[in-house]
């Protein structure tokens, strides 16, 4: 596949206007988004994520480095040209941004006006996407008189009228239950995969990520810290933000907390094992504490899938006969000599 975003060396600094300090928003940056892919692109509060989706659509033009979309330099042309590319990138707002005075069909009429479309293109266009959204009943209602999932996919629906290339979906679900979000989350996946639109995700959800996303890139303070396949980030994290975004969504290894009260039930050692789509790998769990004749009971874990593939964590209590602890030193060097993945984190 080709690169339909090419980041290449972005850095965004800002100077504050009480301290006259300088405030480096996005650092270094070199990231391609592939065409017909969904990025997610992940980061606590302040790592820098609105302001690169901001440099992506040229809103704002980078300190330093180069912004291609489409194979258009946007920090080399004009901003009457800016304004132009922008018509092929489509933008999801977390606060819906509807206007509250026009109807359903109204806003997502809106930029086909503002692009001088024809009334019954218009019209046809405005049909086909809220069919599309599922909200085509509800066209002549007002965004007060919908839930927040609905104003959502109306936002989405005015997203797609000019047909972009890209979408940019900036902490889209963050205002949304949880059920709504899946919902939400679910439309933008048939947008990708049913009209071939490429979609960045802004988001500080991992588990967003993990329902949406083909890849992740990872930032904190500005930088993109670790960036790859979902599955193999979930599955091996590198980074120490990533590893905690990972275990809010996947909720498969025990908190400090509750290891605190496992301790309390369990005298034996705790130990966390990793779960993934490997063949066999349970059975070579189970034969390790066979051999090594220890007692093992699941006290905790979950296993989930992410692209129909296995991921997650269990963890067990060991007891030895003997209550000999190198013993349990033993099984833990015996499964990793066996491939298997432990926690250290989770292990006492």
């Amino acid at each position: 596949m080709a690169a339909l975003v090419e980041l290449r060396g972005v850095s965004k600094s800002y100077r504050r206007a009480d301290t006259g300090e300088t405030v480096v928003a996005v650092e270094d940056v070199s990231l391609d988004v592939e065409q017909g892919e969904v990025l997610g692109v992940i980061g606590y509060s302040g790592a820098g994520k609105s302001t690169l989706v901001r440099l992506v659509n040229a809103l704002e033009l980078p300190t330093s480095g180069t912004v291609t979309v489409a194979g258009q330099e946007l920090t080399a042309i004009p901003e009457r040209d800016r304004r132009q590319a922008r018509r092929r990138i489509g933008m999801v707002f977390q606060q819906f941004n509807l206007f509250r005075s026009r109807t359903i069909a109204g806003n997502v009429a809106y930029p086909l006006k503002v692009a001088g479309v024809a009334k019954d293109e218009r019209d046809r266009r405005v049909a086909e996407l809220l069919d599309f959204v599922g909200l085509l009943d509800r066209a002549y209602a007002y965004p007060e008189q919908l839930s927040g999932g609905q104003k959502q996919r109306v936002g989405i629906a005015r997203a797609l009228a000019s047909n972009p290339e890209l979408l940019l979906a900036d902490e889209a679900t963050s205002a949304l239950d949880p059920e709504t979000t899946s919902e939400v989350l679910s439309l933008l996946r048939r947008v990708n995969r049913e009209l071939g639109v490429t979609i960045i995700v802004i988001t500080h959800e991992m588990d967003a990520v993990r329902q949406i996303a083909d890849r992740v890139a990872v930032m904190e303070q500005g930088r993109v810290v670790e960036v790859g396949d979902v599955y193999d980030v979930f599955s091996a994290p590198t980074n120490a933000a990533t590893k905690r975004f990972v275990r809010t969504a996947l909720h498969d290894r025990p908190s400090p907390e509750t290891l605190v009260r496992l301790r309390e039930r369990h005298a034996g050692r705790l130990v966390s094992v990793q779960i993934t789509d490997e063949a066999g790998l349970q059975n070579r769990i189970d034969q390790v504490f066979r051999s090594a004749g220890v007692t093992a009971e699941l006290v905790y874990g979950g296993v989930g899938e992410i692209r129909e593939r296995r991921i997650g964590s269990l963890t067990y209590e060991l007891v030895a006969p003997s209550g000999d602890r190198s013993a349990i030193d033993d099984v833990v060097r015996d499964l990793r000599a066996a491939g298997v993945t432990t926690d250290e984190e989770a292990a006492s």
